[in-house]
């Protein structure tokens, strides 16, 4: 080899050795979508599940194009503001709230990252954006507003135990809907002719005290209102226990129905999170919250467990089996 050739052979092997690892063949890095979520992992699985889709629908596969970062503050939600701002600094390109108190916590955290939510509450009224039309700001999302159809609910109830004198309902007084739920079961009590008696539970120990309760007052009913805390948390606790006490139950969304419950009327969930997966797609493809109006869920479900019922000893009526979108048997 020439001088000239050695010259160019150690330049070039010593540019090599500079170049940066990334330009020896790794790919950059992906994009980070960051997941905050007040709850548990496990009862959120097959929503976690749903969103992904919504991702993949808008061609954002985790692994392939995306990373994504979960945060679970496991019911403990002095913890989402450092969980919070722990995905700001990684940094995330979009983060998703899974709950009220996640998407406050995200808000307060960055008013940069454009943020998507799912709310059981009206996202104006909770003040995560001005407007439902035009979000403006760094968030958008998905309400679905599962307290709101008490009436429907009280009917189902009265036609399966049209001999319940009197309907239990159990609300959390720590939920943002508390006062809002608590008044529109008392319309619509009224209006049906339907008598209620309120017990509220903030904890394992008040679900536990609220049950004993009700069934010290023998009621013959139950209506369980909306709660993150109640539908994730505590939802087995609840389902156990109308079993023990053998109260028929009603619940806001099929999770509890699906974990034994007798029956649900509200929103589909896993609508709810494929379309929150599709929010989130879209943004991390250059959408901005602000072009993305929030959505209102528009669907509800009627879910009955014939199990259930069947060890209630319950038989279902034809008109909510001709009604009911699913039984599950």
């Amino acid at each position: 080899m020439t001088d000239l050739g050695r010259r160019e052979f150690i330049c070039l092997i010593g540019g090599v050795a500079g170049w940066p690892l990334a330009a020896l063949g790794q790919q950059s890095p992906l994009p980070v979508l960051g997941l905050l979520s007040a709850q548990s992992r496990g009862p959120l699985d097959d929503l976690v599940a749903a969103m992904r889709q919504g991702l993949k629908d808008t061609g954002v596969i985790e692994g392939e194009n995306v990373t994504i970062e979960y945060r679970w503050a496991e019911g403990d939600r002095d913890r989402l503001p450092a969980l919070a701002m722990e995905l700001v600094q990684r940094p995330v390109a979009v983060m998703v709230a899974t709950d009220n108190l996640s998407a406050l916590a995200a808000k307060r955290a960055t008013t940069t990252i454009p943020i998507v939510f799912a709310t059981g509450g009206e996202p104006v009224s909770l003040g995560l954006v001005t407007s439902l039309n035009r979000p403006r700001g760094n968030l958008t999302g998905i309400g679905y507003f599962a307290g709101a159809l008490a009436d429907t609910r009280l009917e189902f109830l009265r036609d399966l135990v049209p001999n319940a004198s009197r309907i239990g309902v159990l609300l959390n007084p720590q939920a943002s809907s508390f006062a809002g739920q608590r008044k529109e079961i008392q319309d619509a009590a009224r209006q049906l002719g339907v008598k209620v008696s309120f017990v509220s539970a903030a904890s394992d120990r008040d679900i536990d005290s609220a049950f004993a309760t009700l069934g010290q007052q023998q009621v013959r009913a139950l209506l369980v209102g909306a709660s993150t805390f109640y539908s994730w948390s505590q939802r087995d606790q609840i389902v156990g226990l109308a079993a023990r006490y053998a109260i028929p139950a009603i619940y806001p969304v099929r999770e509890f129905v699906v974990a034994g419950g007798l029956m649900s009327y509200g929103p589909s969930l896993a609508d709810i999170y494929h379309q929150v997966g599709v929010y989130a797609g879209k943004i991390l493809k250059g959408a901005r919250p602000a072009d993305l109006p929030v959505e209102q869920s528009s669907r509800f479900e009627f879910v009955v467990n014939r199990k259930t019922a069947g060890a209630l000893g319950l038989g279902l009526p034809p008109r909510l089996l001709a009604l009911a979108d699913a039984v599950i048997e």
